[in-house]
């Protein structure tokens, strides 16, 4: 890039609301404006910059339902946009969406973009629990245009087994790592302390973080009353917090019409590329490698190619957090050590900054752009991902012009899907499990596993309790059993 090409962040803001009668609180439409008008007026005074946009991008919102979102806000802000966009469910669309809306300024087919997003899920799902109905606004003339393609996170056998949600897929993700790594269980837990508790104490500085509170690696990993254990080897504090009432925006444009709208340098924020892949095989259990995710390193390592930066020239990281085995598994497929000093979070992460929805790296991007802003020095990667380990997008920001990119990488070939066996019968051994737990005790194990033939299984263990604890109390991988179909599932019984 070079010239009227360069593409800049200029105004960025977050919101975030906890109030305790649902409907007092703002509805989404309502955080939305308030920080479209706060990113405009991050940018300096006297901008006029809403006047101008002419691409409006929302990140879709869980449990607020319109035709046309893009349009309400723009009638709200009292402007008229030529395109306006929405994404697909995903943690990675905010990134696909600034990636793809940048691309666009330098392409001259958008001049000044508004990128935004709110969830708000806390009360929401408090007016649910009343029996209320929130006054949400619906409608919205017109079709916006839409990123990305529908499409179900989890297949129906894997829904059969209870893998139907993140906080029992993650912590299936988290078992595989751990084997791989060769770590002992209680090893590996300590270990998840020590990653996730800087963390803690960032979004205990972050005065947009839905939990600003430092806690220590112990009372991360330690299951309390207080910190139940969810999915092994996670307890809550551990998992990421979706019940959240959260916005955040960010405004976008071409170098030189930041320039002409008298943009102060000092606002000003570049975008240095970005990198987006999808994992091939789709669904999870399909995948040859439980431990891997090779579309994550793809994404992030096109963007670096992109923006022209090794990685270890970047100053700042924020890695999407929602299970701490997201975290790992960017660390091992973009080579960095768990330890780095430069630390992996601007926010605090979802688990502590909040994870609202989809719009997690909405939030990042605005607090990158603010880091950048005191240290331009420096640049910032920001990576995002969507279901099980399955869309990935990355973008790298600088607080100054960037030196000449690369073209990014073509894609790898995706992968052999490996065969399932849907009616399992033999022996087997697990390659992955978790015993997810209810407010008193473990209620179900989930396992993968592959048969003597090389068919991967997927099972449920019995449902004994003493069964379940035992099986929660060491390490499982590589584990031989006897596999039945039985009443329509499989079950694994542990030799």
């Amino acid at each position: 890039m070079g010239g009227s090409t360069d593409v800049v962040l200029v105004g960025v803001a977050q919101r975030t609301v906890r109030e305790e009668d649902p409907l007092a609180a703002p509805t989404p439409l309502d955080l939305l404006e308030d920080v479209c008008r706060e990113a405009a007026r991050d940018a300096g005074p006297g901008a006029g910059l809403l006047d101008a946009v002419d691409t409006v991008a929302l990140v879709e919102s869980l449990g607020w339902h319109t035709r046309n979102a893009p349009r309400l806000l723009c009638e709200r802000l009292g402007i008229r946009a030529r395109r306006e966009l929405t994404s697909v469910l995903g943690g990675e669309s905010p990134l696909a969406l600034l990636n793809h809306l940048a691309r666009e300024i330098a392409a001259g087919r958008a001049r000044v973009a508004l990128l935004a997003g709110a969830h708000n899920l806390y009360s929401l799902l408090r007016a649910r629990r009343r029996g209320l109905r929130l006054p949400l606004e619906t409608g919205g003339d017109g079709e916006p245009e839409r990123l990305g393609r529908r499409r179900d996170g989890h297949s129906p056998e894997e829904g059969r087994y209870g893998l139907d949600r993140p906080l029992h897929i993650y912590p299936f993700f988290e078992s595989a790592v751990r084997a791989r790594r060769g770590l002992e269980p209680e090893a590996h837990r300590a270990r998840l302390g020590r990653l996730m508790s800087p963390f803690t104490e960032v979004a205990a500085r972050n005065p947009h973080a839905w939990f600003p509170m430092a806690r220590s690696p112990r009372e991360l990993v330690e299951a309390t009353p207080e910190n139940r254990m969810v999915a092994e080897p996670y307890t809550k504090y551990l998992n990421a917090v979706m019940e959240t009432d959260q916005a955040a925006a960010v405004l976008l444009l071409a170098q030189d019409a930041a320039a002409a709208f008298g943009i102060p340098e000092e606002r000003r924020v570049w975008w240095w590329g970005g990198g987006g892949a999808v994992e091939e095989p789709w669904f999870f259990s399909e995948r040859e490698d439980l431990s891997r995710s090779p579309a994550l390193g793809f994404a992030g390592r096109a963007a670096l190619v992109e923006a022209g930066v090794d990685l270890e020239e970047v100053g700042r990281f924020d890695l999407y957090s929602c299970f701490p085995v997201a975290v790992e598994m960017a660390c091992d497929e973009l080579g960095l050590r768990e330890d780095d000093p430069r630390g992996f979070t601007v926010t605090g992460g979802l688990p502590y900054a909040g994870g609202p929805g989809n719009d997690y790296c909405t939030h990042a991007l605005a607090a990158m752009v603010e880091h950048l802003r005191a240290d331009p020095s420096r640049s910032g990667l920001v990576t995002g991902n969507g279901w099980y380990f399955t869309k990935h997008a990355a973008s790298v920001l600088g607080g100054a012009p960037r030196r000449d990119g690369g073209a990014p990488p073509p894609p790898a070939p995706p992968g052999k899907p490996v065969e399932l066996a849907e009616e399992a019968v033999g022996r087997g051994r697990i390659e992955a499990y978790t015993v997810v737990h209810d407010r008193e005790a473990p209620r179900r194990g989930i396992v993968a596993g592959r048969l003597e033939d090389g068919r991967r299984f997927l099972a449920n263990t019995p449902d004994d309790r003493s069964l379940l604890e035992a099986f929660a109390s060491g390490e499982q991988v590589g584990r031989a059993g006897r596999v039945e179909h039985r009443d329509g599932l499989n079950r694994f019984h542990p030799a």
